[in-house]
């Protein structure tokens, strides 16, 4: 193995650059002494010693004053700013011991965002009034990719995940509901058979997004013929012919989504927790159960296997398990679970 000269070098320490730095912005040894709690001696020690190991002089010293030379001008930015990140780090190590305190970077899908943050957020204010939450709403993919990186510390989306090295907490399961115009024979009803989807004209999200895998899901569990390998989407509505045939309308969020429905182009699949949010902004929709068991998802927090903040996301996802329990959802047990090998 290779050692660069630098390595080599004898480093400078941190009470070397504390009495350098205090000199800086005192320009007096006395008050940058008193300012540090060190005697005038030993910083003046502190100071000769580091420029020894950096070789190069950093003040000038008259009797009546102290100066900094031109590379004592250009160190001593640098120097605070070594102090600065180890101050820095010594706040962070104190976070950590701390629980629910520091920053959380939750990565959060679209389809939940909008329906659960403001439970989540309302946990956390009231609940961890001193834990940083930084939230990050973006498809599966990208979400799983931070978390797996480290961009991201939490995860709060649908499963499964089928993804190595990541555990999931499950919070609920929630039905689907079927959203209709007005004049649609299935709208407003209960009691509907999955059967009925292999007739409808059923509108989906854009690719990417895990609702849009999931519709498809309950689609050929009903028994509706898919054209074509994989995740097809030929099963989507408005605009072209059903039966196995892609058409051209799509939409990035169910917002949208709804209001091609109340348009009349379609119908599509809801999860309960976007039924009150979605359908009342518009009085053209009707809601539709399907007869038990109906279908339904899985939402879960998931964090990387080992993670050094485990205790608390557990803690997390349980304190979020009972804050969840007003909303139409079938709260689950707690305990960990590996993401299984296959979505």
């Amino acid at each position: 193995m290779t050692v660069s000269n630098t390595s080599k070098r004898r480093q400078p320490s941190l009470a070397q650059l504390r009495a350098f730095s205090a000199v800086a912005e005192h320009l007096h040894f006395r008050d940058a002494a008193a300012a540090i709690g060190m005697s005038q001696p030993a910083l003046s020690g502190a100071v000769a010693a580091l420029e020894e190991t950096l070789g190069v002089t950093l003040l000038e010293r008259t009797t009546r004053k102290v100066l900094l030379s031109p590379a004592g001008e250009r160190l001593a930015v640098r120097a605070k700013a070594v102090l600065d990140e180890v101050v820095a780090l010594l706040e962070e190590a104190e976070a950590v011991r701390a629980p629910f305190t520091g920053a959380l970077r939750l990565g959060v899908i679209p389809t939940v965002a909008p329906y659960l943050l403001p439970t989540v957020l309302r946990l956390v204010h009231d609940k961890y009034p001193d834990l940083d939450l930084q939230v990050h709403e973006e498809q599966t993919a990208n979400l799983l990719d931070g978390l797996t990186t480290g961009r991201l510390d939490l995860l709060l989306l649908a499963v499964p995940l089928g993804v190595p090295g990541v555990v999931e907490l499950p919070l609920f399961d929630e039905d689907f509901v079927l959203v209709t115009p007005l004049d649609h024979p299935l709208g407003g009803r209960s009691g509907i058979p999955r059967e009925a989807l292999r007739e409808l004209n059923l509108l989906l999200l854009d690719e990417g997004h895990c609702l849009r895998d999931q519709a498809l899901d309950i689609c050929r569990e009903a028994g509706r013929g898919l054209k074509g390998a994989g995740r097809s989407p030929s099963v989507e509505g408005g605009g072209g012919r059903r039966g196995g045939v892609p058409v051209t309308t799509t939409a990035a969020g169910l917002s949208t989504l709804v209001q091609l429905v109340a348009g009349g182009l379609g119908v599509t699949l809801l999860p309960r927790t976007a039924v009150r949010v979605e359908t009342t902004r518009s009085d053209q929709l009707l809601t539709g159960y399907f007869t038990e068991p109906a279908p339904t998802r899985r939402i879960a927090l998931a964090m990387r296997t080992g993670a050094a903040r485990r205790a608390e996301y557990q803690e997390l996802a349980a304190a979020l398990r009972e804050a969840l329990r007003p909303l139409p959802v079938r709260v689950l047990g707690g305990g960990d679970r590996p993401a299984p090998s296959g979505h």
